[in-house]
């Protein structure tokens, strides 16, 4: 957005919960976060405040607590008993204070504020960005169209599976089971993200036994199925592993975005060649607890920024904390318009079976999803070729709007995997 001023201005929502005035501590935000500090300094002038001080757009009280949520010491020195503030803050930042530097866009609008004394909960709700400065940041290089085409799969979800047990495999053994769901028709493979490259399967002899089996499978199907494969590592590191990944062929790289970091993200986009599956584990630090952290909305946008093409959002029933609403919210996010940055394809995974599929067709009104299935697929009573099919057929009834046990009524595959996994809910 522009000011009356012809300031360029970036906007973003805050969750707080406060001691203070609301008012007051939104104030204390946007100094704190441009150009103020605890007190008035010499260097502060009307000049430098029109040109750099963030400032604050709305302020919408919610509700009170009797009891803070978070600790604070400050709260305590200041004998502050309550009540505590709850609200929504929107607060604009000068474009010009942070420019085309994604650490420094976190640092500005997640860095000290989580800090401060004031607060006693706060979380980054989500931010806006002028499309002109979206640009400038190198955002997705394939996203959802890219993903299909390189996947071979024009419609419909794109359905994986991932390399179970997680760790303990030999190179070898890697390759036999991407042999086996290969043969069983499967569209993407991903590495485990607790693998990467341990002394019992370097990464180069992982590639090295798996790349000539896709390569087979891909002359029979006409098609060359997907495998992200984990380069997680330093910057070095990475580089090299996913240049050894295309020079063998493959079509996929994954990384572990939070223990990489945006920097190293933007660096792998820069020579990047396939798409970047991002697995977000270790996602529940920065977003469990309701008064603290990121929503999944701002979150994928950093990331979309950074160029990821394909990120996690868990599943429908899934087997960890988070409940159905978040994770189809977070899937939508990944797809909805964001300041002209292309849109990258939601993940559903952990503990997914053809008995979710209704579910999450009909909440996302979409295909345009990978659909993951570890026990799913492959621990099929039917085998890894009925688990496969099972989660198509799951997603045909729902595109047909035809109730699932009437669907698997004359599909063999997907009655099996509701018997054993359960159906919809």
């Amino acid at each position: 957005m522009m000011t009356a001023t012809g300031r360029r201005e970036f906007l973003v929502r805050y969750a707080i919960e406060t001691p203070e005035p609301l008012e007051k501590t939104a104030e204390v935000i946007a100094g704190e976060q441009s150009s103020g500090t605890f007190l008035a300094i010499a260097g502060e002038t009307d000049e430098l405040k029109a040109r750099a001080r963030a400032r604050v757009v709305r302020v919408e009280p919610t509700d009170d607590r009797a009891e803070p949520t978070l600790f604070s010491a400050q709260t305590g020195r200041r004998k502050r008993t309550g009540p505590f503030h709850r609200g929504m803050v929107e607060i604009a930042f000068p474009v010009d204070n942070v420019g085309p530097n994604l650490p420094a866009l976190m640092t500005t609008i997640a860095g000290n504020l989580f800090e401060l004394g004031e607060l006693t909960g706060i979380r980054l709700i989500d931010f806006d960005l002028p499309d002109d400065y979206a640009r400038s940041f190198p955002g997705p290089q394939f996203g959802i169209a890219g993903t299909r085409a390189r996947a071979g799969v024009a419609k419909g979800p794109v359905v994986g599976t991932i390399i179970k047990p997680s760790i303990g495999l030999t190179p070898a053994e890697t390759a036999d089971l991407v042999d086996k769901v290969c043969a069983a028709g499967i569209d993407f493979i991903k590495d485990d993200e607790l693998i990467a490259n341990p002394p019992y399967a370097p990464f180069a002899e992982r590639v090295r036994a798996v790349m000539p089996v896709i390569e087979r499978h891909a002359d029979r199907l006409g098609r060359k199925p997907m495998m992200a494969f984990n380069i997680t590592g330093g910057i070095d590191e990475m580089r090299r592993h996913h240049d050894l990944v295309v020079e063998a062929g493959g079509t996929c790289v994954m990384v572990s975005l939070n223990w990489i970091g945006l920097a190293a993200l933007d660096h792998l986009r820069s020579y990047g060649a396939v798409p970047i599956h991002g697995h977000r584990n270790g996602w529940g630090l920065f977003t469990r607890e309701p008064s603290l952290g990121f929503a999944f909305t701002a979150y994928q946008k950093l990331w979309r920024l950074a160029g990821v093409d394909q990120l996690h959002v868990n599943g429908i029933r899934n087997k960890f904390w988070e409940p159905d609403e978040t994770v189809i919210a977070s899937a939508r996010s990944c797809l909805a318009p964001f300041a002209g940055v292309m849109p990258v394809m939601p993940v559903f995974s952990s503990g997914q079976s053809a008995g979710q599929a209704p579910e999450t067709y009909a909440a996302l009104g979409s295909t345009d999803l990978m659909f993951m299935a570890g026990g799913g697929i492959i621990g099929h009573p039917g085998g890894i070729a009925a688990g496969v099919a099972s989660i198509r057929e799951g997603f045909e009834a729902a595109a047909q709007g035809v109730d699932l046990r009437a669907y698997a009524r004359t599909h063999p595959a997907l009655q099996q995997a509701l018997d054993a996994f359960g159906g919809a809910a």
